[in-house]
């Protein structure tokens, strides 16, 4: 063995072996290693996301790794939730998979994620979330075990729970990435030959305390968003992916909860009420009838307005006070993404819908 954890998976003897962690996480996340195996060959697109629906019952999905706002943002009070982790894309619509929602708590306040906040009472699990020790009242605050502090609640706890958790196609997909660089704008449209690219890609930060050893955000790419529960090859994901988009005519957005202003260290997180603005505007439909112009980094179609952000957030270039620095930072990231997909057995169309690397 490499490391001291190990998740051993089976198919044939239908076994699975989870070793040397103490996370709850690591069973669902092998049993939806098996339905990404299983569940293909069915015409069923099996999806690392969390999925709501508007009162107008048009649903939206979102794509995104540990500490992207994935649960945060998918826990709307206008919205009904189908789900926070993952979800299956068939013929009729999308459907949950589990049941159940497994989210951080790090920092956890009831103004920022009032949702989750409120589901965390008795009947939920809390794991490496330390309680006081005469009154039991748990300190979301304290990091003293570990960051990556986590609460399953079963999905009826979030009050606009959707029971049963199905919904039907969705309009709207969001993918989530918490750019450590501070280059990616907040909020961009995609084509679905972008869409297919940034798929593959599965572009983020690894946030500290997720992973072990981890104490700052550093760039990493995680194929479809899930790279370790994938058996099959990352073609197959991404080609379901881009013919659905397709057949439903849904708009996929490129979510930037990072960074902004400068890298990790320098710029701020991005606000999550700015995040929750842009994001309440792309799936309810609102963002799209807006104008929008052509980010030249990235080659993004971004919104020149949305309402209740500050059009100066809309465009990242214009958040830096340092101009050369961000072309700098977004010329690494440009080559970053260029030479991750060099392997990727993809269309030419799809090829060239991602960054260009600069010589």
């Amino acid at each position: 063995m490499a490391s001291e954890v190990f998740i051993l998976l089976n198919f044939t003897r239908r076994t699975i072996l989870i070793g040397g962690t103490s996370y709850a996480g690591e069973m669902k996340k092998s049993i939806f290693s098996v339905m990404n195996f299983l569940l293909p060959p069915r015409n069923v697109f099996p999806m690392h996301c969390s999925a709501n629906v508007g009162h107008n019952g048009v649903s939206a999905l979102f794509f995104g790794l540990s500490g992207t706002g994935k649960t945060t943002l998918s826990a709307d009070p206008s919205r009904d939730l189908i789900g926070d982790d993952e979800h299956g894309w068939s013929a009729e619509g999308v459907f949950n998979f589990e049941g159940g929602c497994y989210a951080k708590c790090i920092k956890l306040s009831k103004k920022n994620e009032p949702q989750i906040w409120n589901a965390l009472r008795f009947g939920c699990v809390l794991e490496n979330v330390t309680l006081d020790a005469h009154t039991h009242i748990p300190d979301y605050n304290d990091d003293s075990k570990t960051e990556n502090t986590r609460a399953a609640y079963p999905v009826d706890f979030i009050e606009n729970a959707l029971i049963p958790g199905l919904g039907g196609h969705p309009r709207n997909v969001v993918f989530l990435t918490a750019d450590a660089f501070g280059v990616l704008p907040p909020i961009s449209k995609l084509t679905p030959e972008q869409a297919m690219y940034h798929f593959l890609s599965g572009y983020t930060a690894k946030v500290a305390g997720t992973e072990a050893g981890v104490k700052e955000p550093s760039a990493t790419f995680s194929t479809c968003f899930g790279s370790p529960f994938l058996p099959l090859p990352p073609k197959t994901y991404a080609e379901m992916l881009g013919r659905r988009l397709r057949e439903h005519h849904a708009q996929c957005w490129l979510v930037n909860t990072g960074w902004q202003g400068g890298p990790y260290g320098v710029g701020k997180r991005m606000d999550i009420p700015y995040t929750r603005a842009m994001v309440d505007a792309a799936v309810e439909g609102e963002l799209i009838k807006h104008e929008f112009e052509i980010e030249p980094a990235f080659g993004f179609s971004i919104p020149k307005t949305c309402r209740g952000v500050p059009p100066q957030v809309l465009n990242p270039r214009n958040a830096w006070p340092d101009k050369a620095a961000y072309d700098k930072g977004a010329e690494d990231l440009r080559n970053r993404f260029a030479k991750n997909f060099e392997n990727f057995d993809v269309p030419p169309e799809v090829k060239a819908a991602g960054p260009k690397a600069q010589r």
